[in-house]
């Protein structure tokens, strides 16, 4: 489980409970943060506009993709450019056929797909472009569900005004009673308070950690192709190595002398 996500949410709300209870105390916390017509208004609205703007398939992954952000992304970057480099040094000594058994214990379905079309005697350009072809086809499958939740974030705070207008208008025609009119404008109040927790507690930080994870999975791709593209043309390992290290960030570019690439022959 991914503690950064599951802490900062719950963080959120003790911020969010922290404000109402200084406020108003514990004792007014339902009386006057909890009404159910604003609730189904403003997430019921905001949730039915937000599947209007989809098809099925792509709302139900929208929602399912909720659980994305409580899961630590599995692939090492370092061990991943390791990978490459020990697979390249297979190849220097016994040529890019031997490659075709050693992708028999790799997990990863993109790289062995690559190594698969290299060992084929696939053209490098072509072997490029299948490869790139997939990595674009991730990056859409993910923005659909990163779009979900910003489009969610949008609809939260919109949906909370329409809320807040309905409110108003009510306040507005029993106006004739000024005793109502206090606890009425808190009441449509409460609709934006809504929308607002919606689109920033929830939907902003989910489409960031998303986007995140996205980004994190094109890099390790992009290292993939670079990687095995390299090994095709020939190169030694220890420039497949530096190459590769320059996706990293200054920090993290680990010295791999160890186990890592072979000097120039």
């Amino acid at each position: 489980m991914d503690l950064a996500s599951i802490i900062g949410l719950i963080l959120c709300f003790a911020m969010c409970m922290f404000g109402i209870i200084q406020a108003a105390g514990i004792s007014n916390i339902v009386s006057r943060y909890v009404d159910i017509p604003s609730a189904i208004i403003t997430f019921g609205g905001s949730f039915f506009a937000v599947m209007a703007m989809k098809s099925m398939s792509d709302y139900v992954g929208g929602l399912k993709s909720f659980s994305l952000v409580f899961k630590v992304p599995t692939v090492d970057v370092k061990g991943m450019i390791q990978k490459i480099i020990d697979l390249s040094n297979i190849a220097r000594k016994e040529g890019l056929l031997s490659l075709e058994e050693a992708a028999g214990d790799l997990d990863d379905e993109f790289m062995k797909k690559g190594i698969l079309l290299i060992v084929d005697g696939t053209d490098p350009e072509l072997v490029r472009g299948i490869m790139e072809t997939e990595l674009v086809s991730t990056e859409d499958r993910h923005k659909t569900k990163i779009t979900f939740w910003e489009d969610l974030g949008a609809m939260g705070p919109a949906w909370g005004m329409i809320g807040t207008l309905i409110g108003l208008v009510n306040m507005l025609y029993e106006m004739d009673d000024p005793t109502t009119i206090g606890p009425s404008m808190a009441v449509a109040l409460i609709t934006t308070l809504y929308g607002s927790l919606l689109a920033n507690w929830i939907c902003a930080p989910v489409a960031g950690k998303l986007k995140s994870n996205n980004a994190n999975e094109i890099m390790i791709k992009e290292i993939m192709i670079e990687g095995l593209l390299s090994i095709q043309a020939g190169e030694n390992p220890r420039v497949i190595e530096e190459k590769l290290k320059s996706f990293l960030a200054p920090g993290d570019r680990v010295n791999q002398d160890d186990g890592g690439g072979e000097n120039g022959e």
